[in-house]
């Protein structure tokens, strides 16, 4: 069965608008797709990309966020992702960091490995999840109207926070930042250690 047929968003237009005035937030990127997403919306040395891991985003962030917990992270990565480290949404209810937020880029596809549709095209909810899994708030964006106030719980530690976007199924051209693990490993760290 089919989930219901919602409004969708841009998926390159929500990033940047999320990220917008971005200030010291921490920035993890899931592979493929929401990594050039976050690139396009400006490099920055608190992008911490992925470009493997698949599944661990989530989990990433989670040790972001009890390691550092007075920085606000956020978590963008994609459905094909989530569903595969759905493990980690039951230890971040369990863990309640207030400083984490997960963005998941909703399109409904596999992206990475030829658009077959995804566990969401049949209607699983990844909100619903996230809300028994304790999440302080979890919903689903797919109105524009709706973006300022989601920016806004990135930077209220809240949280944790899981916000599923609705975006198109569509495939904007890729901008990639370095693909060389240890500088952005490097780079993250050394601008942690300037803001301590």
């Amino acid at each position: 069965m089919r989930g219901p047929a919602l409004p969708v968003l841009g998926r390159r237009h929500c990033v940047e608008r999320l990220l917008e005035s971005r200030g010291d937030l921490l920035v993890v990127s899931g592979l493929g797709a929401p990594t050039y997403d976050v690139a396009a919306a400006g490099d920055h040395p608190l992008n911490f990309y992925l470009w493997g891991a698949m599944g661990s985003a989530a989990m990433i962030g989670l040790g972001l966020a009890l390691a550092r917990p007075k920085a606000h992270i956020a978590v963008i990565t994609g459905d094909g992702e989530m569903l595969m480290g759905m493990g980690s949404l039951a230890t971040i209810g369990v863990k309640q960091p207030s400083n984490l937020s997960l963005v998941v880029l909703d399109n409904r596809h596999y992206g990475e490995t030829g658009m077959q549709a995804s566990h969401t095209n049949f209607g699983i909810d990844l909100a619903q999840i996230a809300r028994a899994c304790r999440f302080a708030q979890a919903h689903t964006v797919s109105d524009e109207s709706e973006l300022d106030r989601t920016r806004g719980l990135l930077h209220s530690g809240t949280g944790p926070h899981f916000i599923a976007v609705r975006v198109a199924a569509d495939n904007p051209p890729r901008v990639l930042p370095s693909r060389d693990g240890t500088e952005i490993k490097f780079r993250f760290m050394q601008r942690l250690a300037a803001l301590s």
